[in-house]
């Protein structure tokens, strides 16, 4: 009887400790899907749902707020999806708010994600509609991938046939690659155009010089009881200067009409149509006016010696002595 107690006794005990882990398992498994928090229910309508699936979680900011609660195929089929939130979290979603559907890594199973609203817009109620984001499926991806595949092969064709053109030097890059003699003359366009560019920062340097000297002479002008700066704001002085250039264009035009008659005289005298220009241009005239000049001579010094002989002569020696006679007295009218 005794040991019928003691066998009684442990059985209760793993009946108690069964009931006890069942518990802590029932409570356990309820928090985790949120069995006994208080909730509330949003629906939105996908195309497609992608193999999602009553029970999977929904995520916000990547934080689970609730579970997918039913699934249901309209008539358009849409399938419309139920989900179970916690009710303090309703703050948290806005009627603006979007879902779509995604993935709990990259393999793992699928969920739905709140994401998005505004908090000028009411927060969502139970039982609103909140909009789906199109999710992208597989067969989008591979097309669009395929449509990559055939742009990136068109790409690659086209480069290698520009690169067989610029091998074979057709062109003007493969000019350029393969031909010396245009290489050698864009080297020598560009050390051209270098020296351009050194000239270019040579008159920069000059242009900012003279820019300096400028400076300098702006400076002095304004620099008050200066020569210059009298000439510039003086009146007087500048009418005094204009009159002054005038007198100067009144005989600058003086010495032209001057240099004008020297011209003309100078024309003359290359002319043979007057004295002067024939004695300046005709040899002939020149000559004979030279022999005149020597006969003149000739005639003069003989007419002395027969002046000379006349002196002498018998008949006129007492009119000369007469006359050197009247010449020697001395002058007594003073």
């Amino acid at each position: 009887m005794k040991h019928l107690n003691k066998r009684q006794i442990i059985v209760g005990l793993f009946i108690l400790v069964g009931l006890t882990i069942l518990v802590i398992g029932v409570f356990s498994l309820g928090s985790q899907k949120k069995t006994f928090v208080k909730g509330f229910t949003v629906n939105t309508i996908f195309d497609d749902v992608s193999g999602l699936q009553r029970g999977n979680n929904v995520w916000l900011s990547g934080v689970k707020i609730g579970s997918v609660k039913k699934m249901t195929f309209l008539r358009n089929s849409s399938v419309l999806v139920s989900m179970e939130l916690q009710k303090s979290l309703e703050p948290m979603i806005r009627k603006n708010s979007k879902t779509k559907i995604s993935s709990d890594g990259l393999i793992g199973n699928k969920i739905v994600v709140i994401f998005g609203g505004t908090f000028s817009v009411p927060q969502a109620a139970d039982g609103d509609f909140l909009s789906a984001q199109k999710a992208l499926s597989t067969e989008d991806m591979l097309v669009t991938l395929q449509a990559n595949n055939k742009n990136l092969l068109a790409i690659t064709s086209s480069f290698k046939n520009i690169s067989q053109k610029i091998d074979s030097g057709n062109g003007a890059i493969g000019a350029l690659l393969n031909n010396e003699a245009v290489a050698n003359k864009i080297g020598s366009s560009i050390n051209s155009l270098q020296t351009t560019m050194n000239n270019f920062q040579d008159v920069s340097l000059r242009s900012k010089a003279v820019l300096t000297n400028l400076q300098t002479f702006t400076d002095k002008l304004n620099a008050q009881g200066s020569f210059a700066n009298e000439l510039v704001t003086d009146t007087s002085i500048f009418s005094e200067l204009k009159s002054t250039i005038a007198q100067l264009r009144k005989v600058a035009e003086n010495a032209s009409q001057v240099t004008a008659n020297l011209d003309s005289a100078t024309g003359s005298l290359n002319k043979k149509n007057n004295a002067v220009g024939v004695l300046l241009n005709d040899e002939e005239s020149a000559a004979s006016l030279k022999q005149t000049i020597k006969n003149l001579e000739s005639s003069s010094q003989k007419l002395d010696e027969d002046l000379k002989a006349a002196q002498h002569n018998f008949l006129l020696r007492g009119y000369f002595k007469k006359k050197d006679k009247q010449q020697n007295q001395p002058d007594t009218s003073k």
